[in-house]
């Protein structure tokens, strides 16, 4: 019991501590959305929506290699397959984006920018599933 229960305390501090880590990410990959969601940009405009996005990119790892640092095997082997998961959802989203841009129905660049976010979003609805059937 006293185990189940430290083990419960650990998995929300490591899910608080990511949480942390996550929003001024996320805010960042916003603005980074913002700035390249303008078709016609200036040399000016698409240098700053190369810098953040370069700068959101890294964030991004580092907020990774950080959670995979704090987590324990049973945890890394979740995020693991959540991640194979999300990636191979993005891959044939990507794919069907595409052929879609191919017969001019859509945009590639506005459908590949919700494909990734979406995978994103997979992949932690994945992991956070499977660590609550877990229990």
């Amino acid at each position: 019991m006293v185990d189940e229960t430290r083990q419960d305390n650990m998995t929300r501090d490591a899910r608080r501590a990511i949480m942390i880590d996550g929003i001024p990410v996320s805010l960042l990959g916003m603005i980074a959305l913002a700035l390249g969601s303008s078709p016609d940009q200036s040399a000016a405009d698409k240098g700053w929506w190369l810098g953040v996005t370069a700068a959101f990119t890294l964030a991004v790892v580092w907020v990774l290699v950080r959670a995979f640092r704090r987590a324990d095997e049973y945890q890394r082997k979740i995020q693991l397959e959540s991640m194979a998961i999300a990636f191979a959802a993005v891959l044939v989203g990507l794919q069907v984006a595409v052929l879609l841009d191919a017969t001019d129905i859509v945009g590639l660049r506005p459908l590949s920018e919700a494909i990734v976010i979406g995978g994103v979003g997979l992949w932690f609805a994945v992991a956070d599933v499977r660590t609550r059937l877990h229990r």
